[in-house]
């Protein structure tokens, strides 16, 4: 093999990486993924696909050696290869907020006409926690949270929050999370904190940001 077939193998080989990626609804997936194990009608369900759809998107992710299967019984579940995956698709999207102007904008433009407050980092929410004046709220499916979670916080699904504000004290800021920046759950909870006469903001990542940066993570699989 000369060097021109050397580097051809291998820059051939690594866009087979970047194909994969290459697709909306695969990017979404991969961040699902992120929270944990998923079926193909779960995948499907949270991302609003045909379970062939998304079975066919699982597939061109797994070729690319992006996810892989855990049969439990008759049944399969979906993850991500390794935490670099996520790794990836994190710095992708960093790059796309960073340099494309439209990803900015409309992320900006539609917080900005649904919800009228600011994001804490990973930073600032590490120091609320270290001061002891903070409740972490997670807001994704119970499904997600008992995979793993921000240590010490509560889960509330978002579409059971309305009902269960009297479980959150006022004496304390609430901080609510969930998959990530582009998820609206967390927005949707603040919001609806906010009218209740709380003090609430929440965390402009989500939890496997959180867990990328190894900091402390509970699960509550039984």
């Amino acid at each position: 093999m000369n060097k021109r077939q050397y580097k051809d193998t291998v820059y051939s080989e690594l866009a087979r990486i970047t194909k994969s990626l290459a697709n909306p609804h695969r990017m979404e997936i991969i961040e699902l993924l992120g929270q944990g194990e998923f079926s193909v009608e779960q995948v499907a369900e949270q991302t609003n696909l045909t379970i062939a759809n998304a079975s066919q998107h699982l597939q061109v992710l797994k070729q690319g050696q992006l996810v892989d299967i855990n049969r439990q019984g008759n049944f399969i579940f979906y993850r991500l290869s390794n935490d670099n995956v996520f790794k990836a698709w994190k710095a992708l999207r960093e790059l796309g907020v960073e340099r494309i102007e439209a990803v900015e904008k409309v992320v900006k433009e539609f917080r900005k006409s649904k919800f009228d407050f600011q994001s804490v980092t990973i930073d600032e929410l590490i120091e609320k926690i270290d001061s002891g004046k903070v409740t972490v709220l997670d807001v994704r499916p119970e499904s997600e949270y008992r995979q793993g979670h921000i240590a010490s916080a509560i889960s509330i699904p978002i579409g059971e929050l309305s009902k269960r504000l009297k479980e959150l004290p006022k004496r304390t800021e609430i901080i609510a999370y969930c998959r990530g920046p582009f998820c609206v759950y967390a927005d949707e909870a603040v919001s609806i904190l906010l009218k209740a006469g709380y003090k609430a903001n929440r965390l402009n990542e989500g939890f496997p940001d959180w867990k990328l940066e190894n900091l402390p993570v509970d699960v509550s699989i039984s």
